[in-house]
């Protein structure tokens, strides 16, 4: 009878250990696999910033911000699942150029955005710059047109959040005239930001081509040169796009979803 009750209690001993080892291995494998159950893409928030300028010069014509140029990156980054968010200095409705805006410059971007009343509603209602911190995004995209030539190439906030962001080492892009806004931005060294850096911009004999040499304040690729940048280009019109660390910069509207893309490839 000792004996019979010797090995039950001996039995009843493993079976609880064997449980306790079962438990203690099935916590373990839910502890390693909750990680790759929970695993989530990486989040992008994307700063946009465009021109509130709309006047070209003393012509008496209108400018603003080039519609292919803000709609592609747009679209390439949003379909990536990017969260955009859209500032001006001034804040409310961003000026479209009037001359980007015909059928001669439509591409498959704008023939998008003049369907999208979403993306419309907002380029009517942007944030205001100021209220932008740049510790809430991951990144920053300066569309081009020729407004920000004169006002985010002075504009002391635009200056100090790129600022920010270069010393983050975020991505900063930039396609077309919107280098301008680089023109006065420091690098964490104090010297130009595109000091010693491989650039590129809307070139001289593009600005040519279009009658506004004698029109704009300054030329951008004129401008690069002057502040140390390592300026290069294709042909007129051709896409052209070249990143040098964060900053990646594109040559004129044909090059916007090449600069989208290195940006995409930099936040991977």
């Amino acid at each position: 009878m000792k004996l019979i009750q010797t090995v039950a209690f001996v039995l009843t001993i493993l079976t609880v250990s064997s449980c306790k080892d079962s438990k203690i291995k099935n916590t373990s494998e839910s502890v390693l696999e909750e990680p790759l159950n929970s695993k989530k893409e990486k989040t992008m928030n994307i700063l946009f910033v465009l021109t509130s300028h709309d006047k070209l010069g003393d012509t008496g014509k209108k400018t603003g911000f080039w519609v292919e140029e803000f709609a592609s990156p747009y679209y390439t980054l949003l379909d990536k699942g990017a969260t955009i968010t859209i500032a001006t200095p001034k804040g409310g409705a961003a000026p479209i150029d009037p001359s980007s805006d015909t059928p001669d410059a439509a591409t498959e971007a704008t023939k998008r955005f003049d369907k999208d009343e979403e993306a419309k509603a907002r380029i009517a209602n942007t944030q205001k710059l100021s209220d932008m911190n740049p510790d809430d995004f991951d990144a920053v995209f300066y569309p081009g047109g020729h407004g920000p030539l004169w006002d985010l190439a002075n504009d002391e906030t635009s200056i100090a959040l790129i600022e920010k962001f270069n010393s983050q080492a975020k991505p900063i892009g930039f396609v077309c005239h919107a280098p301008a806004a680089l023109k006065r931005v420091k690098g964490t060294d104090g010297n130009p930001l595109v000091k010693g850096k491989k650039v590129t911009g809307f070139t001289n004999t593009e600005e040519a081509a279009v009658g506004l040499t004698d029109v704009v304040p300054f030329l951008v690729e004129a401008m690069l040169n002057n502040n140390g940048g390592i300026y290069s280009k294709k042909d007129d019109w051709a896409a052209y796009a070249v990143q040098d660390g964060n900053l990646i910069t594109g040559q004129n509207p044909a090059s916007s979803e090449l600069v989208a893309e290195k940006i995409l490839e930099s936040l991977k």
